[in-house]
């Protein structure tokens, strides 16, 4: 017995089960991953546009949320939705299959712009629209 030496407490710290651990870790993650898919949003596509027989009445609303009906390059301001609908029954005349696009102002609010189109589908309206730019 004298001659046993007398133990030491070890001062390197084992990192091999970490390493085995974060293997394992690394495996299951590359594994799961392609298992989860992404928010993918499915968008509606537009193909060309049916050519219309007659140009659309414009519903007009600026940036300051006032609202203006043109056709044919004159342009009709008015002063609420009811002066609105009936500003574009006189110009339609009471043509309700009559293409009608409302173009908006980016930076109006969208609340304006749905209010608009939820007027005309119950004046009847059936072919609406919103007019939008393209980018080139």
């Amino acid at each position: 017995m004298l001659n046993r030496r007398p133990r030491r407490s070890m001062s390197q710290m084992n990192v091999v089960p970490y390493i085995d651990v974060m293997l394992v870790l690394l495996v299951i993650f590359m594994v799961t991953t392609p298992m989860f898919s992404p928010g993918v949003v499915n968008l509606p596509s537009v193909g060309k546009a049916a050519q219309v027989e007659s140009e659309p009445v414009q519903v007009l609303i600026d940036a300051q949320g006032n609202y203006s009906v043109s056709d044919k390059g004159s342009a009709h301001p008015v002063g609420d939705l009811a002066g609105l609908a009936s500003q574009l029954e006189t110009l339609t005349g009471g043509d309700k299959q009559r293409a009608v696009v409302i173009s908006g102002d980016k930076t109006v609010a969208y609340d304006k712009v749905m209010a608009v189109m939820r007027e005309l589908q119950q004046r009847g309206y059936a072919r609406l629209g919103l007019l939008v730019k393209t980018e080139s």
